[in-house]
């Protein structure tokens, strides 16, 4: 299981720095300063002389993510927050595990287009063309299969087994966002006003009401 895990990250890493969408790197590397107050587009460079191996690794993503919860998905991030060597990259990857019949639900990533590999299990994938098309683009993958999600699209994952399901994605930003629609939608700060719903999901005012109290 480590070892696929290992295989199909060093994979989708190879997929992704074809794909990147951040602007390149004019040094070796920029690894990032936690620490540093300078507001720029992305994060500010720390002192090469003090960059450890510890600035470009992360252990953990062999261990399975706690799926116990409303979706029934977890997912484990590894960006530049989490290797501060991303910095500049243009990439970042993700563990993404799925309880049977859990989702990872409808969302989208801002800044990156990112290509999905199955490790274990059977996963429905699917993404939604933009306007006027609105057109729903889904397959069935199984272990060892791949799926890319373009940039900016609404797409979802679903386990289709009965068993656990795991994927490890690799996306084309070191730090491509994440909007999750219904908690955007109905669980923004402050509230997107509800008459706005109402009319865009063409909802009542007691079903708006009851999906913004559950997010």
């Amino acid at each position: 299981m480590a070892s696929s895990i290992l295989f199909f990250g060093f994979l989708a890493f190879s997929f992704s720095h074809v794909l990147a969408s951040d602007p390149s790197s004019l040094q070796d590397f920029c690894v990032a300063d936690e620490n540093s107050n300078v507001i720029v587009n992305g994060l500010a460079c720390k002192d090469p002389k003090e960059v450890q191996a510890d600035d470009f690794s992360f252990s953990g993503l062999h261990l399975a993510g706690n799926t116990s919860n409303a979706v029934g998905s977890r997912a484990t991030t590894v960006n530049v927050a989490q290797i501060p060597g991303l910095n500049t990259l243009g990439i970042s990857l993700v563990r993404i595990d799925y309880a049977p019949w859990g989702i990872n639900p409808p969302h989208t990533h801002p800044r990156g287009s990112e290509i999905l590999t199955v490790i274990e299990g059977s996963l429905e994938v699917g993404f939604v063309t933009s306007s006027p098309e609105n057109r729903l683009i889904k397959k069935i993958l199984q272990k060892g299969d791949v799926f890319v999600f373009p940039i900016g699209l609404i797409h979802f994952q679903r386990n289709v087994g009965n068993g656990d399901a795991v994927a490890i994605a690799a996306l084309s930003s070191q730090n491509p966002g994440v909007i999750t629609i219904a908690n955007a939608m109905f669980g923004s700060t402050p509230l997107i006003p509800g008459d706005i719903l109402v009319k865009a999901f063409q909802l009542d005012k007691n079903g708006v009401n009851y999906l913004q109290s559950r997010f």
